[in-house]
């Protein structure tokens, strides 16, 4: 026993292992574990379309210390189960990666990472509904279940860490990275947030092994990411040190001191002027000093080049690495290249070894935690058997069916189906550039199934409707998904297939019209090309001249949004009989809505963002600051649809909120109860919003707050009453000096089922 190390024991405590290896490792060593490869275009990959062991040991002779998205490596055709590249080809590849470390002269083990924003983001994963429309379903429960599947499907084929969730608050929907948000409210962001680490890590504590089937949970992006200036992506938030308090840093603080989140992701953007990246204040004094973080800070993709490159407070890559390590980020992805100069600037003197060792030490920390010393091999047979089996299929239907939003219905929804012996076959005409393709949104994998909306329906309504297709239009046109430049259909070529479309649909009882956005226009916007942000947030590519067409045909027309920003389309939302809000719903979203549309599924999810009347309102969200929307010059100021918005097939009425006392301590609780009732002919969900408003406070504060939500499901007749506790974190604000407090007065506590439709009660707070 003496003769093994004292880090390869598995006996030995976690820290005394990690330093027992820290104090073997050459400087060289070092710097391999706070950088990574990347191997995207497959320039490491052998003939047999493995990472080939020749190249490696040229390359990199001291090992590999990460490596980032095994599954999306170009080298493709080993054990293909789906498109060449299935759970046995990553499994293939990432322990070809193990072997290449364990040869080297400390055998120190790879740590993989994977994206899992909805689901593992590789072939034949399973795909869940967009974190969008996940947040509109308002069941954390429902989050950390699909998270769980994520963390499962991914560590058995190899990889420790997932990319996700995303904490930002999102408050500018021309920002292309809308989609991958919880929406823009700091309560629903944190719920949910802790529900995805809670999935993803097993709820294990830090400095705790990582159990079986879990993964390290990262959260993204910290911080202020998600209200970029101009609603451009990597723009400067122009956010103060309060509202970064109030509103952006809450999901955080709350997911790393309540779920142990173990890794945080810094942001690509500057507040105040100091990028994420070299930002001390924030890495530093906030995460690691007042949360008391013990994980590691990973750099977004080549964000600590763009030090220099672009936010320009670095001379160079050496620079850039040099204040990105001092501010706390412990690993340089995707490829390292920023950090490989740090090995000089060591040896230089300008960047101190201790300074080094602490961001080393952390990055061992996870390999020890997740067991890669013990176990570094995954197996490709119990990848296949674990991955897309036939319960992560029925829960990603159930997460679809759970995130569809009612917007408008005059009646038309839900369709009927013909009863049995019915003369005639109804005819519905499914058109649009939605209709046929099931859109899963960015970020994810390629499942070995994606029903479309016309896929579902059909399989829906089977023979019993005469169902007839037209494409509509092109939202954008050329085969390269990843081009610099993103051009939007001709209206030449749409002009024929939009003529095609209102002929199918003269003839039919009812138009199904499936529009929004494909993965062009909606996704994230690198530094180095526009992909996603807008400028305009309406219908683009002929969709508007498509729906104008429809809507002078007299037909019911039943528009379903299928997207990942939210669509400010006003006339539609006034001819529309019925609007239904799909988001992007994963591989089985297609089935879903074919169940919500005929009624099969009673729609409750209700809206995680404010949805404009149109951009010149940007931005616009709920939960503003009294001083704010107090009006423009021939324009309205409300929302087209506002926050928590969403109906149902049945209906349902509130009572008046009551409180268990009208007057509680700066430190006591209060409980508030409200009954609701279902008044409807159909059971359904209502999601029951709770909101608090400081009626006068010593620094302006947001004229409603989201405290509370739970999502009910009633009977026709049925009541049920439902509490909410409310502690003094509730009522707690950022006071003049800094300090977080809370203040005697008065507050309204307001309830209901959205965030307008509100009634309140009075609550007295004394010192």
């Amino acid at each position: 026993m003496s003769d093994i190390p004292l880090y390869r024991r598995p006996g030995a405590p976690l820290a005394q292992r990690v330093d027992d290896l820290l104090a073997r490792m050459t400087l060289d060593e070092k710097i391999v574990e706070v950088s990574a490869i990347w191997d995207a275009k497959g320039t490491l990959m052998g003939a047999d379309h493995l990472p080939d062991a020749a190249l490696l040991a040229e390359r990199f002779p001291h090992g590999v210390g990460h490596v980032s998205r095994p599954a999306d490596s170009k080298g493709e055709g080993v054990n293909s189960a789906v498109g060449g590249c299935g759970p046995a080809a990553t499994v293939a590849r990432v322990n070809a990666f193990q072997r290449h470390a364990l040869s080297t002269r400390l055998g120190i083990p790879v740590l993989c990472h994977e994206e899992g924003l909805h689901g593992y983001a590789a072939p034949g994963a399973t795909s869940f509904p967009q974190a969008i429309a996940l947040a509109g379903s308002f069941d954390p429960e429902l989050v950390r279940e699909v998270n769980a599947v994520t963390a499962r499907e991914m560590r058995v084929r190899g990889a420790v860490v997932a990319l996700t969730p995303v904490l930002d608050i999102a408050r500018d929907p021309r920002w292309g990275r809308i989609e991958e948000t919880f929406g823009e409210d700091p309560h629903l962001v944190a719920e949910m947030g802790l529900a995805a680490v809670r999935g993803l890590q097993g709820g294990v504590a830090a400095d705790q092994p990582l159990p079986p089937g879990k993964v390290f949970a990262t959260l993204k992006h910290l911080a202020g990411h998600g209200q970029p200036e101009g609603g451009v992506n990597v723009g400067p938030a122009p956010l103060a040190e309060r509202e970064l308090r109030e509103q952006f840093l809450p999901p955080f603080e709350r997911a790393v001191r309540e779920a142990g989140a173990c890794i945080v992701m810094a942001s690509y953007n500057e507040v105040d002027g100091l990028p994420s990246h070299a930002n001390r204040w924030l890495l530093g004094d906030v995460l690691r000093g007042e949360w008391g973080f013990r994980g590691a800070v990973i750099g977004d993709y080549f964000a600590v080049e763009q030090l220099a490159s672009l936010h320009q407070v670095a001379a160079g890559p050496a620079e850039a690495a040099a204040r990105a390590l001092a501010a706390g980020v412990d690993a340089d992805l995707p490829n390292g290249a920023a950090y490989a100069h740090l090995a000089a600037e060591v040896r230089a003197g300008r960047v101190p070894e201790a300074q080094l060792d602490e961001a080393v030490r952390r990055m061992l920390t996870l390999k020890f935690r997740a067991g890669l010393f013990e176990q570094p091999f995954a197996d490709a047979a119990a990848a296949e058997a674990a991955t897309h089996d036939a319960a992560a299929q029925a829960l990603a239907l159930r997460a679809a069916e759970r995130s569809v939003v009612l917007l408008k219905n005059d009646g038309t929804l839900p369709l009927a189906l013909p009863a049995a012996g019915q003369a005639r076959r109804p005819v519905w005409a499914v058109v649009g550039p939605n209709a046929a393709e099931a859109r899963l949104g960015a970020y994810s994998g390629t499942p070995p199934q994606a029903l479309s909306l016309l896929d579902g329906l059909r399989q829906v309504a089977g023979e019993a409707v005469d169902i007839r297709h037209a494409q509509g239009v092109y939202i954008t046109e050329g085969d390269d998904w990843w081009a610099d430049e993103v051009r939007l259909a001709s209206h030449e070529a749409n002009q024929a297939l939009i003529d095609e479309a209102v002929a199918v649909a003269g003839a039919a009882d009812v138009v199904v019209l499936a529009l929004g956005d494909d993965l062009r226009t909606s996704r994230e916007a690198w530094a180095t090309h526009h992909l996603g942000d807008r400028s305009d947030l309406g219908l683009v590519g002929g969709q508007r001249l498509l729906f104008e067409r429809l809507a002078t045909l007299g037909k019911p027309v039943v528009v379903v949004l299928i997207n990942g920003r939210p669509v400010s389309e006003p006339v539609m939302a006034e001819r529309a009989h019925a609007i239904v809000e799909a988001w992007f719903p994963g591989e089985m979203g297609g089935l879903a809505l074919a169940r919500v549309l005929t009624g099969a599924v009673n729609p409750g999810a209700k809206l995680p963002l404010t949805v404009p009347r149109h951009v010149g309102q940007v931005p616009l969200f709920y939960n503003h600051k009294p001083s704010a929307r107090r009006g423009y010059l021939f324009d309205d100021i409300t929302p087209l649809y506002p926050f928590g918005h969403g109906l149902s097939y049945t209906r349902f009425e509130f009572g008046l909120p009551r409180l268990s006392s009208p007057s509680i301590p700066v430190s006591g609780a209060v409980t508030v109860s409200v009954e609701v009732a279902n008044v409807g002919e159909r059971t359904g969900d209502e999601v029951v919003q709770f909101y608090l408003r400081d009626c006068v406070a010593s620094v302006a504060q947001p004229v409603k707050a989201l405290k509370g939500f739970e999502r009910i499901t009633l009977a026709p007749g049925e009541r049920r009453t439902v509490q909410l506790v409310l502690r003094a974190a509730s009522l707690a604000l950022w006071n003049e000096q800094m300090q977080r407090v809370v203040e005697p007065g008065e507050f309204d506590v307001m309830v209901g089922p959205d965030s307008v439709a509100l009634q309140s009660v009075r609550l007295a707070v004394h010192a």
